[in-house]
This record gives C-alpha cells, sequence and structure tokens, in this order.
C-alpha cells in the first residue's frame, strides 16, 4: 500500500466525437476528455472539431490529445490549438520526441504502455519503460493488440509489478463491470492511479451511452470507497 494510493481516481473519458457524449462525461463527473488525432480511427475527429468540442469543458477538466506517430510540429501545432491540452502518445514515439514535443509545448504528457494480453503481461518491462518515460507526467497502461489502442481488450492486471514508481493511467478493456476489480488491483501498486476508458462506454465505436459512463463513474467511485474503507482513511 503506498502512501497515496488513497487519493480519488481520476477518470479520463476518450474517444468522444459528438457535443452530447462531452456534455454527458463533464455532467458524470469526468476529469479529463479525449480526442483522437489519428485519421485510421474510428474515433477519429478533426483538430478544428476537437478544439470546438474542448470549448464546451469547464475549468478543471483537461481535453487530452491522442497522437499515434504524428510529428513533433505538427502535435505542437495541435497543442496550441486547444488551451491547456495535454498530449498522450500512442505509437512509436522515442522518450526524445515526447521530451522535445512537451519542451516546445510547455504541455504535459502521457505515454502509452502496450502490454501483452494473457500470461505475457508478466514480461513487460514496465520499470524499465517507466525510468525511459520519466519525463512523462502518467504511464497509461493500454492492452497490446494489432495497430494501436486497446481495441476492447483487458490485460491481466494482476501480472504487473508489485511496486512502480509512476503516476499510471489503467486503460484497455475497462467497463463498468470490471473497473472497480482493476483499480483494487492496480492502485496499491503505483504513486497514483487514474482510469481511461473509451469502448467500455459506448452504444458504437465514437458514439457514448451516458447510462454507461454514468456506471462506470459510480463504479470508480466505489472502487475508492472500498479502499478508503478497508485502509481507515
Amino acid at each position: 500500500m503506498t502512501p497515496h494510493s488513497h487519493y480519488r481516481t481520476r477518470i479520463k473519458i476518450c474517444g468522444l466525437t459528438r457535443e452530447a457524449d462531452v456534455d454527458a462525461a463533464v455532467h458524470a463527473g469526468a476529469d479529463a476528455i479525449g480526442f483522437v488525432l489519428y485519421p485510421p480511427s474510428p474515433r477519429h475527429v478533426s483538430l478544428e472539431h476537437a478544439a470546438h468540442l474542448a470549448k464546451r469543458l469547464p475549468a478543471f477538466v483537461n481535453p487530452v490529445l491522442l497522437f499515434v506517430n504524428a510529428s513533433v510540429e505538427d502535435t505542437v501545432a495541435a497543442l496550441k490549438a486547444i488551451p491547456g491540452a495535454w498530449a498522450q502518445f500512442h505509437g512509436d514515439e522515442s522518450p526524445s520526441d515526447c521530451a522535445e514535443v512537451a519542451r516546445i509545448s510547455g504541455r504535459p504528457f502521457l505515454r502509452a504502455a502496450r502490454i501483452p494480453l494473457n500470461d505475457a503481461a508478466a514480461s513487460f518491462p514496465l520499470l524499465e519503460y517507466a525510468h525511459q518515460y520519466s519525463a512523462a507526467h502518467a504511464l497509461l497502461l493500454d492492452a497490446h493488440v494489432e495497430g494501436y489502442g486497446g481495441g476492447g481488450k483487458a490485460f491481466n492486471w494482476s501480472l504487473l509489478p508489485p511496486n512502480v514508481n509512476a503516476h499510471l493511467v489503467l486503460s484497455g478493456g475497462l467497463t463498468p463491470a470490471n473497473v472497480t476489480d482493476g483499480i483494487l488491483q492496480v492502485k496499491p501498486r503505483c504513486k497514483s492511479l487514474a482510469v481511461d476508458v473509451s469502448s467500455g462506454v459506448e452504444m458504437s465505436k465514437g458514439i457514448k451511452d451516458p447510462e454507461k459512463i454514468h456506471q462506470f463513474v459510480a463504479a470508480v467511485r466505489a472502487a475508492d470507497t472500498l479502499i478508503a474503507s478497508n485502509h481507515h482513511v
């Protein structure tokens, strides 16, 4: 149990494409909203549309822009177009690529770590990866499937290292049904934990379900309450 693990689990809803879904996520209590700027994705939005949607966000709800192998110049330009946006790198960006974007833009970034499915999750060198990307504000743990992104799959959380000296974002196949268990398993292993959901709160790709969003947030809060009661925080 780390000293920080009683903190409230932050929630990011990713892959939003519509005004109504942004409003629903904010209303439910999301801390961050993700916009996919990767054209092959079914949840892709243009930079102009992402900027339009981001203007709906109230203070203290962060826009996060998801990139896959975009150039440093394009990434910086996108971040500058949306006030307060963070970068989320999901491709093959090197530590120096990410650090260069952060240096030029002055914005924090998240770095995705693609964790293999099934028992192979134990083979992923997460501690080494955290050291390589130490400039990242947090590592986003996603399932390694073909292409980029988790594909709605969950990896085996129990095979993560017991102590990771980093802020983590748990992603990949999360739903209202399993996110409580995911938080209970992963939160004690890291400095702090956030969760990131996309397909688990959708009616179809890029179209969110407000009821599922509310159920997801409620399940996260249930996990936090369980952890607090178990440790008398």
